[in-house]
């Protein structure tokens, strides 16, 4: 083995003697398909719900209660899946997106979450992790399926029609503002602010502080 690698790396490492120019152009440029190719196919293996819900973290815990959700079984027969609202769709962001879930390896690894104890634990934290990301990124996932250009307000309940109105359309709050606990339970939101910065740690707004206050207020004054 060690006598084959030391012959591999003085081929690679010294000039070819017996090959054109032209050969070894089109053999990289073969080759740079073919490696183009497998990582792209690679990608896309780790891009699909199989591959998320593969490991039991996942499959008996979060996805579990997405069966349970409207984007799961619902009357138009389309299907939100997990990449679909937890990896961006644009190539750049997706691949930022998967170098930051290296940590999810790790964790894996290690056992961070490897019972319904330890996930219950550490659910508010991770939660607050993805609300945080896509409060960042102005719901970006749910935006490629729910868009404002495509949204029919006129058949919607009153209370969402003005609640979009008055903070989506204008772009003071985003999705996730108000629909956190759409597609999984929420965690203990004991003296959390559901509607607040999305951030660990961050302290619960009350009515009258402005921002998001303004959100939960409304929903309170409309559910009354």
């Amino acid at each position: 083995m060690l006598r084959f690698l030391k012959r591999l790396w003085f081929i690679i490492a010294h000039p070819a003697t017996h090959l054109s120019l032209g050969f070894l152009t089109m053999g990289g440029f073969v080759m740079g398909i073919i490696f183009w190719g497998g990582f792209n196919t690679a990608l896309e293996v780790t891009n699909t719900e199989a591959f998320c819900t593969s490991c039991h973290e996942m499959r008996n815990n979060v996805y579990e209660e997405l069966k349970t959700t409207i984007h799961y079984t619902n009357r138009s027969g389309v299907r939100a899946t997990c990449p679909d609202c937890h990896v961006p769709h644009s190539w750049p962001r997706k691949i930022a997106r998967k170098m930051q879930a290296s940590k999810e390896v790790w964790g894996k690894i290690f056992g961070t979450i490897d019972t319904r104890e330890k996930f219950l634990n550490k659910r508010l934290e991770l939660a607050q992790h993805e609300w945080a990301r896509l409060e960042a990124n102005d719901s970006l996932e749910c935006r490629n399926c729910h868009s404002m250009e495509s949204m029919d307000i006129t058949r919607q309940s009153k209370r969402a029609s003005e609640a979009h109105e008055r903070f989506l359309f204008t772009g003071e709050k985003t999705c996730i503002n108000c629909h956190k606990g759409i597609a999984h339970q929420l965690p203990d939101m004991h003296g959390q602010d559901m509607f607040g910065a999305s951030s660990h740690g961050t302290p619960p707004m009350t009515t009258g502080q402005g921002g998001s206050a303004e959100v939960e207020a409304y929903i309170r004054k409309t559910a009354d």
